[in-house]
């Protein structure tokens, strides 16, 4: 256990109202949770969208958390913004927030064809900055990190600074936001720096990172899998070296998040010199959700006593229809009532005038005491042609057991529901340079999921008659990214492909 205090690390004077924060006593999850509502309440009282759905008397009843959840209804993006958050972008304020909105995340999948404009608010950034503060001084929980190594400095490879300005507003990736307005006493330890990260084209700014690499002394990357991990392999190859610690020799921390890493491990490790620690975070465009904080967790702990009130949805039958569309919202579940190994949807409420919103992703508790929670996919990123049930987290276990059994790196896999003679099958593209035998590969991960899912056992004998497998080179993945324009930042290539999303890929793949 490290006995240096993790404020030597960067040897600054926080904010007060920001060194407030970290000492607030830990209540029970249910106390911060209905602190978190009333707070959120309280601001967002005299807005447009509190007085519509009368907040002051949501506020006065005996059981606020209720009422809340009686008088608004859930919300997706699409009505979300159609009916409220459009007033935003024209400049209108007070609409679900006070104040005026100057800042927007863009976020989107390859899925969809639109861009969402997710509100990020002054109060929301500050309960993001606080709960990343939290974890750097978790990291004091690890016995295997070095706090030498990790105040070298950092390498973060977000989107770009440079933000699209629109009329009375700024919009861009939650990284190139947050890298935009981080606090002066980062700057430091801030990798690729101002200038590199303006960049908004991503090849350029990754040749740009690999041309300043040797000047930097990075002992920790923070980023998307799959974007480092070409980041390194760019540095590898430029410069002749056989793993990038030979150029870092201090990188001993890698803080991720936006997919499971488990499919990228293996590829991962080879281009390490020697072991370096994990850790995972949930940092999504709404708001920072969940991250570890200690050695070996099970899970990702939810960030339950700043700036977002979590509702949970069990995701079944009984409230999501086949396209993973709500359809009963009426008895949503709180944190003191959570079960563990349940996939439930999430509904956050946020210091931006998310109410009541659907993030799209579905976590399963894995220790309820400690509030710990992984990511088990998408509401829409699924497969159940004839109720088989599969999760994206089925998925990546399948592709991790297959990637160690055959000693491959499989960078990227994505998989589509197909109609075979009457019945049903699967499409698996899997992203590999290595050489696979694909029928090993194809009965892996097939006995796999067998092994894992019940429903897809069973199914697998009866209509669900095929599992095809296509390895493709790994750069037809970045390549179908590029020609989206969704290359770099928090961009990532969807596990499931249904409708318009499918037959543009299939469309790509036969053009190659």
């Amino acid at each position: 256990m490290l006995n240096l205090h993790p404020m030597a690390l960067i040897d600054i004077r926080l904010p007060k109202s920001i060194a407030n924060a970290l000492r607030l006593p830990t209540n029970s999850p249910e106390r911060q949770q209905k602190r978190v509502l009333k707070s959120l309440l309280k601001k967002a009282r005299e807005t447009q969208f509190g007085e519509h759905y009368h907040f002051d008397e949501i506020l006065n009843s005996k059981i606020p958390h209720d009422d809340f959840r009686k008088i608004v209804p859930a919300f997706d993006y699409s009505t979300l913004y159609s009916e409220w958050w459009n007033q935003t972008l024209k400049g209108i304020p007070d609409v679900c927030w006070p104040g005026k909105i100057k800042y927007f995340a863009l976020s989107s999948g390859t899925s969809e064809a639109a861009s969402k404009y997710i509100p990020i608010t002054k109060e929301l950034m500050k309960g993001n900055k606080i709960t990343m503060i939290k974890q750097l001084l978790s990291l004091r929980n690890y016995d295997n990190i070095s706090w030498k190594s990790v105040g070298k400095g950092y390498l973060m490879l977000g989107g770009s600074t440079d933000l699209q300005k629109g009329p009375g507003y700024f919009a861009g990736d939650l990284s190139g936001i947050t890298a935009k307005k981080a606090p002066f006493w980062f700057s430091p330890f801030y990798r690729p720096g101002k200038k590199i990260a303006k960049t908004r084209d991503w090849n350029s700014k990754l040749e740009a990172i690999v041309e300043e690499a040797p000047n930097w002394d990075i002992g920790f990357v923070v980023g998307v899998p799959a974007w480092i991990q070409m980041c390194m392999e760019m540095i590898i190859e430029r410069y002749k070296l056989n793993n990038i610690h030979e150029i870092w020799p201090n990188l001993t921390l890698f803080c991720h998040g936006g997919v499971a890493f488990e499919p990228y491990k293996k590829g991962f490790e080879r281009l390490l010199g020697k072991p370096i620690s994990y850790i995972e975070t949930y940092l999504a465009s709404e708001g920072f959700i969940a991250y570890q904080d200690r050695q070996d967790p099970d899970g990702m702990k939810l960030v339950l006593n700043e700036h977002i009130f979590f509702e949970f949805i069990p995701f079944d039958e009984a409230h999501f229809d086949t396209d993973g569309n709500i359809t009963d919202a009426s008895n949503t579940i709180l944190i003191e009532d959570v079960e563990e190994n349940i996939d439930y949807a999430i509904l956050i409420s946020t210091a931006a005038g998310a109410w009541r919103y659907l993030i799209g992703d579905t976590i399963r508790f894995v220790n309820k005491e400690r509030s710990e929670i992984i990511i088990t996919g998408r509401t829409k990123h699924f497969l159940s042609l004839v109720g088989e049930h599969l999760s994206v987290d089925n998925m990546n276990r399948a592709v991790q057991v297959a990637s160690e059994k055959l000693n491959a790196s499989i960078t990227e896999f994505t998989v589509a529901g197909v109609p075979m003679n009457g019945f049903f099958g699967h499409h698996w593209y899997i992203g590999t340079d290595d050489i696979i035998d694909l029928t090993d590969l194809r009965n892996i991960i097939d006995e796999t999921l067998k092994e894992l899912n019940d429903d897809y056992a069973v199914e697998r004998k009866s209509a669900l008659k095929d599992v095809v497998v296509e390895i493709l080179p790994e750069n037809v993945f970045m390549a179908f990214m590029e020609s989206k324009g969704k290359m770099g930042g928090q961009h990532k290539f969807p596990r499931v492909l249904k409708g318009n999303a499918l037959e543009e890929w299939k469309g790509f793949l036969a053009k190659r």
